[in-house]
């Protein structure tokens, strides 16, 4: 019952999916309307776009399973300070003035905006090169942590068939539609998360093992009374540096920047500050709650690690699973809940999709060969770029590369590390030299290199491995502090006064 309840849901959700791609397709023409909707995207449709693309199926399959089970209900403040850091204060301090600065420069992506801001056609094709080594590896992760779900509802069945049908049904409606198709689609999937959610969490806690709301504190106190910590008692380290990492991090991924280049001006900006931290509060701390009841559903093994096959990665769907077994009501959920997860990874992988095809075709094509921009083979290359990134990243997932694997625990620190300082400074500082920015965008790899290196010949790889979000931090960390100090060594500015102007025109 549960396998044919699966197919109709999918094949429903794919009709939805691909229908909004092709009614989108009018308005994707060109390379505006593609990659930024003519910067006219209402609040409702850029807040959930935001709140997708920050919320994978990563989070509930691997954070919220992980950080569950080692910290208990402390983990939910990883949620609070997404949903606080990560988009109420994002939305507040960068929305407006990159808004007005990308449109004032006519910038339609990260790195071009760094080639516009700081004058370095150098710059731009090194910012999409780290787009691209970094990002696609990124959305092979976003796979992954769908593929589990999936192979414990089609017992037997591979979790590449899951991934194929992400992969797919993503490459259509973004090709077809672009970036107003992603957003349409992101409201509708967004809309499913936050059913699918509600749904999990109501039914889990009224389970026997969780005896209702007001006894999960008591339950899981009498298992340790360090999963009931709300500062994450031996684990606050941990919490903490996630908490950084996850909810600044956003500040320098130029997929989640790229949906204030869209939205309308005035009003919308308002609005969808309110909504996408709604959104984030609903989803990042039902997640981690979800994963905090794993130790009333789940027995430790001797080294205190799931005693399930497959470690973290299955908790939620062993959870699941286990709560959610016989009656077709409970079938229905449990295919709401696939759907939540089939719609946090396409929506992300999208947004990674989007960024790392214009990496290539905006960033380095148009560098390499000016006269290409604005032509219909310029719109076709954009299309085969989605076309091959996708297909890409699906690759790297399907064969368990281990230097791919690998690359996917530091790409966020690398990623973020890099943009971080140059973005938020070019935006509000007008002192901010060349040097200064190129100071900020090599902090991202020398810094989590360098400390990768140094921990990998003194613990070893798996041990520096499971460092990588403390290097993503202080790369980030490094590279807003040296961006400033750099440009104040420079007696003269790189920049006109006309040029510095039309940077910071009010429109």
């Amino acid at each position: 019952m549960l396998q044919n309840v699966a197919v109709v849901s999918i094949a429903l959700f794919t009709v939805i999916c691909i229908l909004v791609g092709i009614l989108s397709s009018r308005k994707a023409k060109t390379m505006e309307n593609f990659l930024l909707g003519g910067r006219n995207m209402g609040p409702l449709l850029s807040a959930f776009s935001y709140g997708t693309s920050y919320f994978s199926a990563v989070i509930f399959i691997g954070y919220a399973g992980m950080f569950g089970w080692t910290i208990g209900l402390g983990s939910i403040w990883i949620g609070v300070g997404n949903a606080i850091f990560g988009c109420l204060l994002a939305w507040l301090v960068l929305a407006k003035p990159t808004r007005r600065i990308t449109n004032n420069l006519g910038a339609r992506t990260m790195p071009e905006l760094f080639q516009t801001r700081y004058l370095s056609p150098r710059m731009k094709i090194y910012a999409a090169l780290i787009i691209f080594i970094f990002l696609v590896p990124y959305a092979a992760s976003v796979y992954k942590g769908l593929g589990s779900l999936f192979s414990v509802i089609f017992n037997g069945a591979s979790p590449t068939i899951c991934m194929a049908i992400v992969a797919v049904l993503t490459t259509i409606y973004l090709v077809l539609g672009g970036y107003i198709a992603t957003a349409w689609n992101d409201l509708i999937q967004g809309s499913i998360m936050i059913f699918g959610l509600a749904c999990m969490v109501i039914l889990l806690v009224t389970r026997p093992e969780v005896g209702g709301f007001s006894h999960v504190a008591e339950r899981l106190q009498e298992i340790s009374p360090n999963l009931t910590d709300i500062t994450g008692g031996t684990g606050a380290k941990t919490l903490l540096i996630n908490i950084l990492l996850t909810s600044f991090g956003v500040w320098g991924m130029p997929q989640m920047v790229h949906k204030y280049y869209a939205v309308k001006e005035g009003n919308s900006i308002r609005i969808a500050t309110i909504v996408s931290t709604i959104f984030a509060l609903i989803i990042g701390c039902g997640a981690y709650f979800t994963g905090s009841l794993s130790h009333l559903f789940i027995a430790p093994d001797a080294n205190g690690m799931p005693g399930i096959e497959g470690g973290y990665d299955f908790v939620i769907p062993h959870i699941l699973t286990t709560a959610l077994s016989g009656g077709i009501f409970s079938v229905i959920i449990l295919c709401v809940v696939m759907l939540l997860l089939l719609s946090a990874s396409m929506s992300t992988l999208s947004a990674l999709v989007l960024s790392s095809s214009s990496a290539v075709t905006i960033d380095i094509v148009e560098q390499v060969k000016p006269n290409i921009a604005n032509t219909k083979f310029h719109m076709l290359l954009m299309r085969i770029l989605c076309f091959a990134f996708v297909g890409l990243s699906f690759l790297f997932a399907t064969m368990n590369i281990s230097f791919i694997v690998n690359l996917m625990s530091f790409s966020w620190g690398i990623v973020a590390g890099s943009f971080i300082g140059p973005y938020i400074w070019g935006i509000f500082a007008k002192f901010i030299t060349r040097a200064g920015a190129w100071a900020g965008l090599l902090s991202g790899p020398v810094v989590v290199g360098s400390l990768l290196v140094y921990n990998v010949i003194n613990v070893g790889f798996d041990a520096a491995k499971g460092m990588a979000p403390m290097f993503g931090v202080t790369a980030m960390i490094v590279s807003v502090v040296v961006v400033p100090i750099v440009s104040l060594f420079q007696t003269k500015s790189d920049f006109s006064k006309e040029h510095i102007e039309k940077v910071f025109a009010e429109n």
